[in-house]
């Protein structure tokens, strides 16, 4: 019962859920009916639903009938008239079929126009859209041209900056695009390239001012010249009352302050200097020569690219380098002063080029930079001038160069640069110019000397008097009332001498401008210098002249005459000195002029050659002499030689009445001793040995010969006999032997007032023996035919008796 309860209300529910899928299926819309359907293939009840909707569509099918059946006669009536519509249907059908026909044929064209205007209206919109494109590539393409245009005219600073706008502006805009790929990949090498291009132009640029190098020097030299020339005729313009020189210091400011004022300043963008040409400037500036754009330009474009010190230890290694090949002098910089003056305008060059960039950029260099190299060059200048100076003979040309120097070391003090070492080498310097002077002043007084007729100048009207009192300071107040012509106590070598004398002194003062000394050393160096020159030079030429072998008394004589007039000039050329230095020789530094010294020197050398000169002249002439020492025959008269020797010595003595009155006498003095002691020796020499005693008297005649001449007065002063006393040893000699007188000689010997006081034993004994000799070979010859005579006997006694009582004289002496 349960079970039949059960299946009961199972069924029902099937029939429930049947129900309500049937109106779902009616309500819902067919699209959607498959997952009602679903439910029912899922069911167990497919059947019993079948069967279910097969009743239910019976039933929808009866109430359709019943409604046709009720609505038939209006069915009827709405198909008849559907008929009636078909009909007009088909009327409309064919007019609209027609009207579509004519439709499409009338708008034909205008479908064919519609489609043109769609393609146009496309393409504009291509266009219009490629417009924007291009707007958005157009710079870029034009910042692009503009680099490579800029690159082609060689812009490359400019180009660098285009670059950077074109890599962070316009290529991120159109990064898109494949040509800005191009681009951007390009960009590492168009740097590249402008470095490389930059650095080439600075290499070009250095290569430019290393070939300039000398055109600038020599420019900033010409500047300095004007400047100096512009101050030296201001200084005179200026009152010298109350005021002093200005210095070269206060010129140097001044010069220094007109170049700032004109200097070019480097431009902040580009680096490139403004010059602008001063119309009234007639030497160009370093600026005008050499066009220093490239390095500004290689200097930024470098900074830029983050390698600005790269580019400065580049710069400062190559101009070092250019230092040492520009301080390398050339080897034969000595022969002229070209070349001393390219050597230096290539240094002033390069030192000017390096304060231009010191001075308009910024950091390139710097002042320990500039100094360092300074050092090096001033030390090498320095050692190459000292090198080469020292080969240089000609004064003229130290002295060029000397001035050369200035110029150099006063157009780097305008520039800055410390030159006090230069000025202490050209102290260096004129120690050698004043060996050379010297060098040079020994020739010309050597020639002056050479070309001396020795003979006092004649002056035959005024003006040759005044010619030669202008040329040597002289004052004679007898010479001057004398009638002309007339002459000059000295030779034309004495105003010459004065003359270059102070031609010397005026080389020694040209060297001495322009180096910053005072007056006092200036006047100290002229004095040292001149000293040299006669202590040294003139005394060497004079001496050289004075110890001449062929030179003969009258030369001897004039140079003793001239000499004294120059030692009284001393004075003048002192005040010469004074005057051209404005020092006065009470100064305590003030050096004295050596001069009297020099010329009483040369004086007595003179004297003393004339001494010996005369001297040998009577060694000359008593060589011509010939005794016959074994004559017996008495002479007459003194002998040929010594007659022509005594005349010889008055002509002689006649040429000494300018000389000074005692050197007149000490030469007459000295060649009558020197002749009375030839004499002796040429009776006492050891090859004569025998002598008659007829032999002895002739030459007691030339001895009474020459003591005639002493009694003469041949120079005048001697008092008395004093001339006499030359030949006393001969006289007593002489006058003993002939005398015979030695029982007096024997007796009064060793007495201060003795007669034959003069004779000494030594010498008596000598001739005793020879006399002697012969006496003895005379017996002998005579002895061969007879016995000797009585009185040669006694008178031989008498002969070895003194010569024993003279040999015990000459014992006791010694002893």
């Amino acid at each position: 019962m349960e079970r039949g309860k059960m299946a009961e209300a199972e069924s029902l529910e099937t029939a429930a859920e049947h129900e309500r899928i049937l109106r779902e299926i009616e309500s819902t819309d067919t699209a959607c009916i498959g997952p009602t359907l679903r439910s029912v293939y899922d069911g167990e009840e497919h059947g019993r639903f079948m069967e279910k909707l097969e009743t239910r569509i019976r039933n929808h099918d009866r109430e359709i009938e019943k409604m046709c059946n009720f609505h038939y006669q209006g069915f009827v009536d709405s198909i008849t008239e559907l008929l009636k519509v078909r009909g007009e249907a088909q009327k409309l059908k064919n007019q609209v079929t027609d009207t579509n026909r004519k439709l499409q044929h009338e708008g034909k064209e205008l479908v064919i126009a519609m489609e043109e205007l769609k393609q146009c209206r496309l393409q504009q919109r291509n266009i219009s859209a490629t417009v924007d494109k291009l707007m958005l590539c157009l710079p870029v393409l034009e910042m692009y041209s503009k680099l490579r245009d800029q690159m082609k005219t060689k812009r490359h600073y400019p180009a660098l900056k285009t670059l950077e706008h074109l890599e962070h502006t316009y290529l991120p805009q159109v990064s898109h695009y494949r040509f800005c790929k191009v681009m951007v990949d390009n960009i590492p090498k168009l740097r590249e390239e402008i470095k490389d291009v930059s650095m080439s132009d600075l290499k070009d640029f250095l290569e430019s001012i290393r070939k300039h190098s000398d055109k600038i020097g020599e420019t900033a030299m010409k500047q300095a010249q004007q400047q100096r020339n512009l101050d030296n005729i201001v200084l005179q313009q200026q009152p010298r009352i109350g005021s002093k020189r200005k210095s070269k210091k206060d010129a140097y400011t001044i010069f220094d302050t007109e170049l700032e004022s004109t200097s070019p300043k480097s431009e902040q963008d580009s680096g490139i200097l403004d010059v602008e040409d001063e119309e009234d400037e007639e030497v160009p500036g370093a600026q005008d020569l050499v066009d220093f754009s490239p390095v500004y330009r290689c200097l930024h474009i470098y900074s830029v690219l983050g390698a600005r010190e790269t580019f400065e230890n580049y710069y400062r290694k190559q101009r070092r380098k250019q230092a040492r090949l520009v301080l390398q002098p050339p080897s034969n910089m000595h022969e002229t002063l070209d070349g001393y003056r390219k050597y230096f305008n290539q240094i002033v060059g390069f030192f000017v080029v390096e304060d231009h960039i010191l001075h308009t950029t910024q950091g390139l260099v710097n002042r320990a930079y500039i100094d360092e190299l300074w050092e090096m060059a001033l030390s090498k200048t320095i050692a190459a001038l000292r090198t080469h100076s020292s080969y240089c003979s000609d004064p003229n040309l130290v002295l060029d160069l000397k001035n050369l120097i200035v110029l150099f070391a006063d157009t780097l003090q305008v520039y800055g640069f410390p030159v006090n070492q230069l000025f202490d080498m050209l102290l260096e310097i004129r120690d050698q110019y004043s060996e050379t002077l010297l060098k040079k002043w020994a020739g010309i007084f050597r020639n002056i000397l050479d070309s001396d007729n020795y003979s006092p100048i004649p002056v035959t009207s005024e003006e040759m008097y005044k010619k030669v009192v202008g040329q040597f300071p002289f004052q004679d107040t007898e010479l001057e009332k004398q009638p002309f012509p007339k002459k000059f106590p000295f030779s034309e070598f004495v105003p010459k001498v004065y003359s270059q004398i102070k031609e010397f002194i005026y080389a020694c003062l040209k060297f001495s401008e322009d180096l910053h000394l005072s007056s006092t050393e200036i006047d100290d160096m002229i004095r040292k210098s001149t000293n040299l020159l006669l202590t040294r030079t003139l005394s060497n030429s004079l001496q050289n002249v004075i110890k001449r072998k062929n030179i003969g008394l009258t030369e001897l004589v004039q140079i003793i005459i001239n000499t004294t007039h120059l030692e009284k000039s001393c004075k003048y050329l002192e005040e010469f000195i004074t005057n051209i230095t404005n020092v006065l020789p009470e100064t305590v530094h003030t050096s004295k002029l050596y001069g009297t010294t020099t010329f009483k020197d040369a004086r007595h050398a003179a004297e003393e050659e004339i001494y010996t000169n005369l001297n040998q002249k009577i060694d000359q002439f008593l060589q011509l002499a010939d005794y016959d020492w074994m004559t017996g025959d008495l002479g007459n008269k003194a002998s040929d030689y010594l007659v022509d020797l005594i005349a010889f010595l008055r002509s002689t003595f006649a040429v000494f009445t300018h000389l000074p009155g005692k050197v007149a006498q000490t030469a007459c003095m000295s060649a009558c001793k020197h002749l009375a002691t030839s004499l002796m020796q040429l009776l006492l020499e050891a090859e004569v040995r025998q002598l008659t005693l007829g032999a002895l008297q002739q030459f007691n005649l030339d001895v009474r010969e020459c003591e005639q001449f002493a009694r003469s007065g041949p120079v005048p002063g001697f008092q008395e006999d004093t001339l006499q006393l030359a030949f006393i040893d001969l006289r007593q000699l002489l006058d003993l032997f002939i005398q015979w007188d030695w029982s007096t000689y024997l007796a009064d010997y060793g007495q201060p007032n003795c007669k034959y006081l003069r004779v000494s034993p030594v010498t008596a004994l000598a001739l005793l023996e020879k006399i002697s000799r012969e006496m003895k070979d005379t017996s002998r010859k005579n002895n061969m035919f007879a016995q000797f005579r009585k009185n040669e006997r006694d008178k031989q006694k008498l002969i070895d008796t003194v010569a024993k009582q003279l040999r015990g004289l000459i014992g006791s002496h010694h002893s």
